[in-house]
């Protein structure tokens, strides 16, 4: 898989740009604050749905422009598929192939990107939402289901927070709510235990590889629900989750919101058994993170059967360690990959003869 044309109109600080792409290796080279990023961010959009830099729509418009477009031409395996965005203080549309979608639900799955950037630090430092992003877009746009699970899931834990906050007593009234949150949260909970199931092996030889073998990197998914797991099926996730609400009922009234379910899990994240966020280094903590997105790439191909396009944001200069540097390259060999970049020094040696540079100045990109 690889995208072939990338058009921006008034997204971010562009006002008009359209680039044609190598299916091999890319490089954005310019200054800080010129639109690297929002290049990148253009693209992640297209198979995510969703910034992964604001939630506000109106921050992807340009200044003094009612509305910013997105499109791209991706060739898959089975056959080109052209996405669109229209983004704007109306509201988005989403469209495949000039077809319009009804839901952006049927709009994140038609193409697959892995995202490395220096705030990726956050998966390792920050807090449990930031992990439970990381398996929410992964599993989004290899699984479609997951997204639909996930989506009625939210709606109906609003619904229940809701009933919560104000005080609603009635026993039946909230059981009724339960027993739809503890399905759906049960299929959100068991997709979350295999993703992680296949990704660990994999990212645990990416730090193996890195660090030479002389540290173990493992982690585990902790759910407020109680023993569940990969064994279990769907059915007896829920029954476990449904009890948990009804135990934590009178709890969750004097809080006024849910305290158990998949919006509350994590991933405890471990480097030779240890908590990584108590004992782990900056560089430790750095290689952790890449070894989660680079195995994601594998993932990504075992599930549709073709790799991702890898998206670095100025992130080779911060891998320090040659081995490091040289694994992300690596990859560029069998995946198309888009780089951002202030300088070419680090990079001269192992760009291949295939590679087109772009150079980005004040919103304009040029060969």
């Amino acid at each position: 898989m690889h995208l072939t044309d990338l058009t921006l109109v008034n997204f971010r600080n562009y006002d008009e740009q359209t680039l044609r792409l190598s299916e091999h290796v890319n490089v954005f080279c310019g200054e800080n604050g010129q639109g690297k990023t929002n290049a990148l961010e253009a693209i992640a959009l297209l198979a995510i749905g969703k910034s992964h830099r604001t939630a506000k729509d109106k921050d992807l418009v340009r200044w003094n422009q009612e509305q910013a477009v997105v499109d791209g031409v991706v060739e898959a395996l089975h056959g080109p598929r052209r996405l669109r965005l229209e983004l704007g203080a109306s509201g988005r549309k989403a469209y495949v192939n000039r077809v319009q979608q009804t839901k952006m639900t049927d709009f994140v799955g038609h193409f697959q990107v892995v995202l490395f950037a220096p705030e990726d630090l956050q998966l390792v430092k920050g807090g449990p939402k930031e992990r439970r992003r990381f398996i929410d877009v992964e599993l989004g746009q290899t699984q479609p289901m997951y997204l639909h699970h996930l989506s009625n899931y939210t709606r109906t834990l609003a619904q229940r927070n809701k009933l919560l906050k104000n005080g609603i007593t009635d026993d039946a009234y909230l059981a009724s709510f339960d027993e739809q949150l503890a399905v759906y949260g049960a299929h959100v909970i068991l997709r979350r235990l295999r993703f992680l199931t296949q990704l660990q092996p994999v990212a645990h030889q990416v730090y193996v590889d890195i660090s030479e073998g002389r540290e173990d990197f493992d982690f585990r998914y902790t759910s407020t629900v109680p023993r569940v797991s990969t064994e279990l099926s769907i059915d007896d996730i829920a029954e476990q989750f449904a009890r948990a609400l009804a135990d934590r009922r009178q709890m969750d009234l004097r809080m006024g919101y849910t305290t158990v379910g998949p919006h509350r899990d994590d991933i405890q994240l471990f480097l030779n058994g240890q908590d990584v966020q108590s004992f782990a280094s900056q560089g430790q903590q750095r290689t952790i993170a890449l070894s989660l997105r680079l195995a994601e790439i594998d993932f990504i191909y075992r599930e549709i059967g073709e790799y991702p396009v890898l998206l670095l944001d100025d992130v080779l200069s911060e891998l320090d360690d040659t081995r490091q540097r040289n694994l992300v390259l690596s990859m560029s060999r069998k995946v198309q990959t888009i780089i951002t970049t202030t300088s070419l020094f680090h990079l001269e040696h192992e760009l291949t003869s295939d590679a087109r540079l772009f150079q980005v100045a004040s919103g304009i990109i040029t060969e």
